[in-house]
């Protein structure tokens, strides 16, 4: 069994790939949930996997990563969105 990550820097970037993922694989839910407002609705079943996916492969003695996970999705799929029309922003 391959050793879990432990350092809050790879976890992030791992956090990070996995959503650069799930946004590349489901542009028109990113899309359509941005202008919606409803992003985390639109891709909930995937969200979930992303989120599954990294636990399984980051120590859970790590006490910050579900932020590091959040904070990849905001950093990834949030902000880059900000050139979708939306009434958010």
């Amino acid at each position: 069994m391959a050793k879990l990550v432990d350092n809050p820097k790879l976890a992030f970037r791992l956090a990070r790939a996995i959503i650069s993922d799930i946004a590349l694989y489901n542009q028109e839910k990113v899309k359509d949930g941005i202008k919606n407002d409803n992003i985390f609705d639109a891709l909930a079943e995937e969200l979930q996997e992303g989120r599954e996916h990294f636990y399984g492969r980051v120590d859970p003695a790590l006490t910050e990563r579900d932020q590091l996970f959040d904070r990849a999705i905001v950093d990834v799929m949030i902000k880059q969105a900000g050139k979708i029309e939306s009434p958010i922003w």
